[in-house]
């Protein structure tokens, strides 16, 4: 599907924070460059929104880190860490992510989502169908969903430049 990118397009980026963090960690052993990833969403058009959608640990650790997503115009959505009686751990955004890409499709006209995540397939479909909006996904190929990849209008493939959007962990 040929994608459209015009300087008068109103675009917001939508981040699945761990969704990133787990892929590069296993792919490359590096963190994100979150910075990158924006640049590269926007591509000279209109930014609207950047959400990224974070989660809190007890420690409270990552406090640095959202600091700096804030610092280069993204947002945090933050929310707790969840441990079980069992001792499992969840932590999953896919809906608060849908929710504000269905609330912001309005006034959009294109959605990127950064994530691999193929439980985003429906969104894309209803983005498009629905609301009009083009959606490009951002994200690791090796570790993203085919048929995410297949129901985007463009896909970028933070793979085919892994220096770019990440950082080298310091051992």
């Amino acid at each position: 599907m040929a994608v459209i990118k015009h300087q008068a397009q109103r675009v917001g980026v939508f981040i699945d924070t761990q969704n990133l963090y787990h892929s590069a960690k296993h792919l490359y052993k590096a963190r994100v460059n979150f910075g990158a990833i924006l640049d590269e969403a926007v591509s000279g058009r209109i930014l609207v929104r950047a959400i990224a959608y974070v989660i809190k640990t007890e420690g409270g650790e990552e406090k640095g880190f959202f600091d700096a997503l804030t610092k280069i115009g993204i947002e945090t959505k933050v929310k707790d860490l969840q441990i079980f009686a069992d001792g499992a751990k969840k932590a999953d955004w896919d809906v608060g992510i849908a929710i504000d890409a269905v609330k912001l499709a309005p006034k959009l006209d294109t959605v990127i989502l950064v994530t691999g995540d193929g439980d985003f397939v429906p969104l894309i479909e209803y983005l498009d169908m629905n609301e009009g909006c083009q959606v490009e996904v951002i994200s690791f190929g090796k570790s993203s969903s085919a048929k995410l990849k297949e129901a985007a209008h463009a896909f970028t493939d933070m793979c085919d430049n892994p220096h770019k959007f990440t950082i080298s962990s310091r051992s």
